[in-house]
């Protein structure tokens, strides 16, 4: 299926908010932050990633989406420099991946999926050790912990914190070298509500004071909620890059929810011939009490590209 990708505009070099038509706009330099040209990765006989093209701005939150073993993991380790792409480039801040992978490291930051936090040590101690690795200031630490809001346990053993408090810790260790773009892999699987509407806010002030963000998630409403732009992978190929808005747009379903003078309720499919008249009838006859028109969602619009939901 072809990709979905709209023209970039000239930029302005304003900041853009959550909720704006990104569509690739770049930074005040008017140079992507992430750019990415045909890249592939082969295991053997298994084709992981096949040939995939996008630029990332920078200050965006960009949201790569799909199945598990789409791909996306293996994306975020060649973009990371984990793993040589197959063929294809990439390019970080005008950096290569592969060539530049040194000159790389001190610009960008990975939080897995596992959290992998000694246990034993406090959080601040956590904090300590990774910022006399990247030469940071002692000060550094007391900042983050403050950034991601663990002051109050900062001197307790990490082995008694929460899912929630250990997912914000690995944030602040990811952000000790203030990276320039900062790759978060499935960042609020297994939190708690409350948990995860934190970390969601934490993401959006980030990209906010300037720092790019590139995530992978199978929660579409955090998708819909944070990201810019969203590029949808299915089987090593994007299928679908656009602003959340216009893809639900382009290729959601829109409908509308009807309750009649009898009370007996409707759904009915606004693209639909047959339905619009049903609505044009009840009009006509003055039977309806309420309506509420909605878009489609990133799920539906993901199962309509992809073939099947996450």
């Amino acid at each position: 299926m072809a990709q979905t990708v709209l023209a970039r505009p000239e930029s302005d070099g304003k900041t853009v908010g959550h909720g704006s038509d990104m569509r690739g706009v770049t930074g005040a330099s008017g140079t992507p932050m992430i750019v990415v040209r045909d890249l592939r990765k082969r295991y053997g006989e298994t084709q992981a990633v096949d040939g995939i093209s996008f630029e990332v701005a920078a200050g965006e939150v960009f949201g790569l989406l799909g199945h598990n073993g789409a791909g996306k993991t293996t994306t975020i380790r060649m973009l990371t420099g984990r793993t040589k792409p197959s063929s294809g480039s990439a390019a970080i801040a005008g950096l290569d991946v592969v060539s530049d992978r040194d000159r790389l490291k001190p610009l960008i930051n990975l939080v897995f999926e596992d959290q992998n936090l000694y246990e034993r040590f406090s959080g601040r101690d956590n904090l300590r050790i990774f910022a006399e690795l990247y030469g940071a200031s002692s000060g550094r630490v007391d900042e983050l912990l403050t950034l991601v809001n663990l002051m109050d346990g900062a001197k307790k053993p990490v082995k008694t914190y929460s899912t929630g408090m250990k997912q914000r810790l690995l944030i602040a260790r990811a952000l000790v070298n203030k990276p320039r773009v900062l790759f978060l892999d499935e960042p609020t699987r297994g939190l708690d509500p409350t948990s995860a509407r934190d970390l969601r806010e934490l993401v959006a002030n980030l990209s906010a004071g300037g720092t790019t963000v590139f995530l992978t998630t199978h929660y579409m409403e955090e998708a819909d909620e944070l990201c810019h732009r969203v590029a949808f992978l299915s089987r090593g190929t994007i299928v679908a890059l656009d602003t959340p808005r216009e893809l639900k747009l382009r290729f959601g379903e829109r409908t509308a929810k009807v309750l009649l003078r009898d009370r007996t309720e409707a759904t009915i499919r606004l693209d639909d011939p047959a339905d619009a008249e049903r609505l044009a009838g009840w009009v006509r006859a003055d039977q309806i009490l309420t309506m509420h028109s909605q878009e489609g969602t990133l799920e539906d619009v993901f199962i309509n590209l992809a073939g099947r939901p996450l």
